[in-house]
């Protein structure tokens, strides 16, 4: 017999309640146990409205704890609910499967014990990016990365094609810390010089929380960001160099015109 238990990960969207999808909003109803991690208390008061099960995952985040221990943790949270076979949502800020490694381990370990287990789609803060700044992935091509893995593995950046990285301003950082650390910020300029022209402009941003808020939208030089201390929003938006030259030949080969 298959066990009674079952997942379903949300997101609730960056805007509060407004940008959580029908489907989405019926399970968080439906859920015999709700947990949930909230970037707002409004949220996390509307959820308790919401659903008398409701319960945070909040007080999980403690400072000077590694992440990826934080994240364990959310986990058994949320597998312990799945296997007293209650109908289980687990909602999560933003896009659940965009930059949350507690939703998909969750996913991936209720599947692996048997479990009917599922994600649904939301929007994360690069859909309201993308929105907000007026940009467009399929112009010149899109490169997404956590700022930390950048730096880490030295993955190497196109700069003709835009570029977001996102937790730019825990740059450096793998546990649980707000108190501002410049160094990874200053690594993360220097990596980007070794590119980008020192006046290239980029972006900090910051998607807004409630409809009356306007989005943080911060532009800057390069050669400036030496001289910060904090990141004034967490995520950074690169945009492109000139595009490179078609290839003539290729173009010829496709049946292509060049105009």
């Amino acid at each position: 017999m298959a066990p009674t238990g079952s997942l379903t990960v949300v997101g609730t969207g960056i805007q509060l309640i407004r940008q959580l999808t029908p489907e989405a909003r019926d399970e968080l109803e439906r859920a015999e146990e709700l947990l949930y991690v909230a970037a707002d208390p409004a949220m996390a008061t509307w959820l308790a409205e919401l659903n008398p099960a409701a319960r945070s995952l909040n007080s999980l985040y403690r400072t000077g704890v590694p992440r990826s221990l934080i994240y364990a943790e959310m986990v058994e949270e949320i597998l312990a609910a799945v296997r007293r076979g209650s109908r289980v949502c687990a909602a999560f800020y933003g896009h659940p499967g965009v930059f949350v490694t507690p939703s998909h381990e969750a996913v991936r370990m209720a599947r692996a014990e048997g479990y009917a287990a599922r994600m649904l789609p939301a929007i994360s803060a690069e859909d309201c990016l993308i929105a907000d700044l007026g940009v467009d992935p399929g112009e010149h091509g899109w490169q997404s990365y956590d700022a930390t893995e950048l730096l880490l593995r030295g993955h190497r950046l196109d700069p003709t094609a835009a570029v977001v990285l996102w937790q730019v301003d825990a740059a450096g950082k793998l546990d649980w810390n707000l108190e501002p650390e410049p160094r990874g910020l200053h690594a993360l300029a220097e990596h980007l010089l070794e590119l980008y022209p020192p006046e290239h402009e980029i972006v900090f941003y910051r998607a807004s929380l409630y409809p009356v808020a306007s989005p943080l939208i911060e532009r800057i030089r390069l050669d400036e960001i030496a001289t910060l201390d904090v990141a004034p929003g967490p995520t950074v938006y690169v945009p492109p160099l000139p595009p490179r030259p078609a290839d003539p030949e290729l173009a010829r080969h496709l049946g292509i015109t060049l105009s």
